[in-house]
């Protein structure tokens, strides 16, 4: 019947609207066939299968609407007109003779315009067929009796089922008839069943194959009132008592109930197709955003009270569902195939208009919850055979459908628009209708009302609710069970809906701090390979930790075995590992000494790691040209070191840990830093520990394990920028501000000796007991030791110097105010416990480094000179690395470069002029420092004065005035020079800056070794170029310059000219005015020339071979530096020692002596020499005064030099 009304032709179904009293007889066949198959009369048959279509989604086949159609259609079009245009010209040619083409074209025509009619009609009898069902039902209701208007709407619902079951193109014929009234009547008729059950489960089952299809569903359920009456229609599933005996049998009620089922089932199959997804973005919203009030509302009813208050109060006496007592519809998702169920009791549930205390307490306290995970595969298989007997599920009742539904309903019209969120907070102002979703127990529900709470919450035009603390409390709770079932989309929902509650809320932060810290500490533990879910608890966690809450130390130390690994793990991403730093940071500066142990782990891994990664690098690169053999030999040097060192540290760890728990080795399971020690590589020292034996350690020994550390560390990475890199990423920023800016070492110490002496006291007043023995105490107060703190600072400095030439470093520290104060007091000597020179030389290098960069940008941005050639070198930002040292970095031309009149800027004069104050908002402000000290004010420098050591020398112990300048206390030649000026003045920071204040001093640090015992060290020409590739980057050859050398210094001096001339850079070499030689052998020494051929027992180093008197490479160098000073363009000053210096000394006061230098060397054969009396190789550079020659004659060469410049300027 359904085929032949489709097909009719407008003329015929005209003719029906003036005789709609004959419809009825038009659909006298019922269109449904009831099943046949059946094997026990007295049972409930099982219904068929739902079509494909409620568990497939088909493809949209639409003869009109789709773009699919217009193709076909467009094609046939264009067919029929080449064909057309082929027979009309072949038909108007000449040869009237038999043509097969011609035949096969005009063949081809026809077909193609039949087919073009076909389709054309098709389209117009789909549309015509709604249209004349909605206008035939329109006329019948209007005027019918009751009894002609019943049987109408069962047959008219019976043909919309069999359309819509049809094919896409009828569906969308349906949906459009009447402006959508078709399916408003259809929705109307599954809420409130008024002519009979049958009715309603035709009316179902249409509205089952629409909802099924993703391309009318939107549109059907975005009619007004579809929610509510969807919702009508599951809580009308639920059959009521009735005092009417049925008189329809079994096959009949089979019928009717197939219908709802499959609504049902269609119903679920929207809810849960988007709850395996977490991101807002695919979950697309397929309800309008005009919603109205009262749809919403009966939503929230649903969700909160589980029941709605239905409008139709009548009793339906004579339900056709024959009172059999169905109690529910089961409903399970099983490997994403929906099948349905049906169970038959003699015991009827009552549903009250608003939701009864019945009706919650199924809700509640039902556990066997059947609308299951796809995740339960194996269990899917098991009882799928089984899934089609009635009656399998007995206790899935209607709240099991509606409410899913209508938190899916809340959720999709919360995505929607803002109208519709500000509707669902207004209507649910305590937020209890929410709070009920995320405390269902079925999942669907947690999943859309975390959703709900998710978009509430990032509203920011809303204002907070008042549940929200608590909607937090019950996200982490189900994020945690979730996660405890493998149920990942449902973990992250609800964990970005709890991460969203923490960032608005400071209750909710509060509530989670106390109570739900050890919720996402196991979460995280449990979703380690979980990226997503990772990065939420990191960030929640930060949220936590870095406000106004802060975590108990024993929770930072449970927290630390789950920290450090999202630190280092690779698997992690930048935004865990980020997190993860900020919040060890909180730890370290909320616990200070007593954190210790976790500084002092972070420090360990972090050694541990980078080892690693050098060594695999190594591997990889194994093939080494032969001139880099003594660089790789000084790397593998340094990597077997910072290896040794990272045991001792990992053993300082587990030590200081296990002694500060105050527990035995075997007890550490329990404790808060368990987690911790379980790591590698902790637990393997962990375990080599003797049980139930406290180790006995002090602070002193974990404060030299952290030393060695930290030098281990900068060694292995202060030529590697990868290496740098790589440890920035890990943190070691943090572990470096913490060293510096806080002294924990010291005031643990404090701590262990405050304890030592109480427990003394304890001791001795328990020692006067009769029958007890008394054991001194190992932790006496008068022997602990005191932490070398201050060379944690300084070797911490210099680290965080070399990794200041890193951008992302400078941007940490222009952010950090703190730091920043910090190291401008350093540097001006402000910072007690930090006199030491490196250090403040450091401080003041790092921040040139970070500062100056900024100001040269913007001087280059503001630069309009249109000498490129000057302005070039004063753009250049200088780069201070760990082999320059800065001599009086307070004075005021170490401040951060700032820009000068270039009218009054000299072309050679390398513009210094006032310091950067932290405070004043980025704005230059001159320093006062020291004004008056250097008598220029605000002058710049016009000279550059850099110090260069000679072997076994050192950038400051070289130029300290010694305390007996006869000799030194050296017992071996590897001492020379260790012990002279421990203590003394360090002329060129004290007195000449004072003497000579137009000038900016430097002095230089490489390592120089006398023999390999002391480990490798480079060659003359690999020492050379590092530091020329030093001098460079910090500017020095930018102005004039003079070089002060001691011993092989000099050399050093000369190969970097040499080196510069023959790479052209030309300015470098024009710009040294001078050079000063203490004691250098510019044609070799006398040490050199000892028998070093016992290289088995004193093993001298590479530098010393190339010291052999008459060597060919001492005497070009030296004629390079003659024809510089023969043109005029370099001054030499020389000086001579006189006296023999002590090599080895013996018992008794022997002692092996010699000449290390002789005049004939100490000469280079120009400029002037001054020879020493009485004066050895090591003390010839240690004046004992100001009046001293070796300090006069270098002042009154330098102002020589000073007024000859000002003559070349002038000129």
């Amino acid at each position: 019947m359904m085929l032949r009304l489709c097909y009719r032709t407008r003329r015929y179904c005209y003719y029906l609207f003036p005789h709609h009293h004959r419809l009825p007889r038009l659909f006298s066949t019922n269109p449904i066939e009831p099943p046949t198959n059946l094997k026990n009369a007295n049972q409930l048959p099982p219904p068929p299968p739902p079509p494909a279509i409620l568990h497939r989604r088909p493809t949209p086949i639409f003869p009109i609407p789709t773009r699919s159609t217009f193709l076909g259609l467009s094609a046939a079009i264009t067919s029929v007109a080449i064909a057309s245009y082929a027979v009309i010209s072949l038909a108007d040619s000449d040869d009237k003779s038999f043509n097969p083409l011609y035949d096969g074209v005009r063949g081809l025509a026809r077909q193609s315009a039949e087919s073009c009619r076909r389709i054309i009609h098709h389209a117009k009898q789909t549309g015509v067929t709604a249209s004349v069902l909605w206008h035939s039902l329109r006329s019948v209701l209007s005027s019918a009796n009751h009894e002609v208007r019943s049987g109408f709407q069962l047959r008219v619902a019976a043909l919309l089922a069999d359309i819509s079951a049809a094919n896409a193109s009828r569906r969308a014929a349906i949906v459009g008839a009447g402006g959508g009234a078709v399916v408003d009547w259809l929705l109307e008729s599954v809420a409130v069943p008024r002519d009979g059950s049958r009715t309603q489960a035709e009316s179902a089952r249409a509205l089952a194959f629409l909802l099924a299809d993703p391309n009318v569903s939107a549109a059907v359920l975005g009619r007004p009132n579809a929610v509510p009456n969807l919702l009508r229609f599951i809580y009308s599933c639920q059959p009521k008592q009735s005092n009417k005996r049925s008189v329809r049998t079994s096959l009949e009620v089979s019928d009717s109930l197939r219908g709802r089922s499959m609504l049902v089932a269609a119903i679920m199959d929207i809810v849960t197709s988007h709850c395996d997804s977490s991101e807002k973005v695919s979950f697309k919203p397929s309800l309008p955003g005009d919603a109205e009030t009262r749809d919403i509302a009966a939503a929230l009813q649903v969700i909160e009270e589980g029941g709605m208050c239905l409008d139709d109060s009548n009793e339906h006496e004579g339900d056709e569902d024959g009172d059999s007592g169905i109690k529910g519809i089961g409903i399970k998702v099983l490997g994403g195939t929906s099948v349905l169920g049906l169970s038959r009791t003699s015991g009827l549930m009552e549903l009250g208009n608003s939701g009864n205390s019945d009706v919650e307490s199924v809700r509640v306290t039902n556990q066997n919850l059947l609308l299951q995970s796809k995740h339960d595969s194996s269990l899917a298989q098991t009882n799928l055979s089984s899934a089609v007997v009635p009656g399998l599920w007995d206790d899935l009742t209607c709240q099991h459908v509606a409410v899913p539904f209508a938190a899916w309903a809340l959720a999709n019209w919360a995505m929607a628009s803002d109208e519709n969120r500000s509707l669902i907070q207004e209507l649910d102002a305590d937020g209890n209708a929410v709070m009920t979703a995320l405390m269902a127990p079925e999942r669907s529900v947690k999943w859309h009302g975390s959703l709900v709470a998710r978009l509430l919450l990032e509203d920011d035009k809303l204002p907070l609710n008042g549940s929200v603390s608590e909607w937090s409390s019950s996200l982490l709770s189900t994020a945690s069970q979730a996660t405890k079932n493998k149920d990942i989309p449902l973990a992250q929902v609800a964990l970005s809906a709890f991460l969203v509650s923490v960032e608005k809320s400071p209750e909710a932060r509060k509530i989670v701090m106390e109570k739900g810290l050890h919720l996402i500490r196991d979460t995280a533990k449990r979703t380690k390979k979980n990226k997503h879910v990772q990065e939420a608890l990191a960030k929640a966690l930060e949220l936590l930790c870095t406000g106004d809450l802060h975590l108990s130390l024993q929770e930072s130390q449970k927290w630390s075995g789950v920290l450090l690994p999202w630190v280092f793990r690779q698997s992690y991403s930048d935004t865990v590992r980020v997190s993860a730093i900020k919040i060890l940071s909180c730890i370290l500066d909320d616990y200070g000494p007593h954190s210790v142990p976790i500084s002092q782990g972070w420090l360990a891994i972090l050694l541990t790691e980078i080892l690693g990664s050098s060594k695999a690098s190594s591997v990889k690169g194994n093939t080494q040209p032969k001139s880099d053999k003594v660089k790789t030999q000084i790397d593998q040097a340094n990597i077997l070191l910072a290896a040794q060192t990272a045991n001792q540290l990992v053993a300082a760890v587990v030590n200081l840990a296990v002694k500060q728990l105050g527990t035995t080795p075997d007890s550490v399971d329990t404790s808060p830093l368990a987690d911790l020690l379980s790591m590698e590589p902790f637990s393997a020292p962990l375990k080599a520990l003797k049980k139930d034996i406290v180790p006995k350690v002090d602070v002193a020994d974990s404060a030299v394990a952290t030393l060695k550390g930290i030098k281990a560390l900068t060694e292995v990475c202060s030529a590697d920028t990868l290496c740098q890199e790589k440890i920035v990423d890990f943190g070691v920023l943090c572990l470096l501000r913490r060293f510096l800016l806080r002294d924990d070492y010291e005031k643990l110490s404090a701590i262990e000796a405050y304890d030592a002496s109480k427990t003394l006291e304890a001791q001795d007043r328990t020692s006067s007991m009769p029958k007890e023995s008394y054991t001194a105490d190992s932790n006496d107060p008068t022997s602990v030791r005191v932490p070398p703190t201050a060379h944690i600072r300084r070797h911490a400095a210099r680290l965080l110097t070399i990794l200041s030439l890193l951008p992302k470093v400078q941007k940490v520290i222009i952010e950090d105010e703190t730091w920043c104060k910090w190291l401008e007091d350093c540097a001006d000597g402000k910072i007690s416990g930090c006199n030491d020179l490196k250090i403040q030389s450091y401080a003041r290098a790092t921040l040139l480094n970070v500062l100056g960069n900024r100001h040269i940008d913007r001087d280059s941005a503001n630069d309009d000179s249109p000498d490129a050639g000057t302005t070039s070198s004063k753009k250049r930002s200088p780069r201070y690395g760990d082999n320059i040292f800065l001599i009086n970095p307070e004075l005021s031309h170490w401040k951060c470069p700032e820009k000068v009149d270039q009218d009054t800027t000299h072309r050679d004069a390398f513009s210094l002029d006032g310091a950067i104050s932290l405070d004043s908002e980025d704005k230059p402000v001159t320093s006062s420092v020291d004004a008056s000290h250097n008598g220029t004010g605000n002058r710049e420098p016009h000279l550059d004065i850099v110090f260069v050591h000679g072997l076994r020398g050192g950038p400051y112990k070289t130029w300290r005035i010694a305390e007996d300048k006869s000799s030194t206390k050296s017992g071996l030649v590897e001492k020379i020079d260790q012990e002279a000026g421990k203590l003394g003045t360090f002329w060129p920071g004290e007195w000449l800056s004072a003497d000579f204040p137009q000038a900016r001093m430097f002095t230089l640090r490489y390592k120089s070794s006398l023999t390999q015992w002391s480990g490798a060290s480079l060659p003359l020409q690999e020492v050379s170029s590092m530091l020329l590739e030093k001098i460079l980057a910090a500017g020095i050859g930018d102005r004039p310059v003079v070089f002060v050398t001691h011993s092989m210094g000099g050399l050093v001096v000369k190969q970097i000219l040499s080196k510069a001339k023959s790479e052209n850079i030309n300015n470098l070499v024009n710009n040294t005015k001078g050079i000063v030689f203490y004691s250098c052998p510019h044609f070799g020494s006398k040490l050199a020339d000892m028998p070093w051929k016992m290289g088995f027992v004193l093993r001298p180093a590479p530098t010393i071979g190339e010291l052999i008197s008459g060597s060919p490479r001492l005497v070009q160098l030296n004629d390079y530096i003659r024809h510089l000073h023969k043109k005029g363009s370099l001054e030499v000053l020389s000086f001579c020692e006189t006296k023999v210096t002590p090599i080895v000394e013996g018992y008794g006061g022997w002692a092996f002596r010699m000449e290390i230098v002789p005049i004939e060397s100490a000469y280079p054969g120009f400029g002037d020499l001054v020879v020493l009396e009485s004066t050895d190789h090591i003390n010839s550079c240690k004046p004992l005064s100001r009046s001293d020659p070796s300090y006069t004659e270098i002042l009154e060469f330098l102002k020589k030099l000073k007024t000859s410049s000002r003559k070349q300027t002038a000129a």
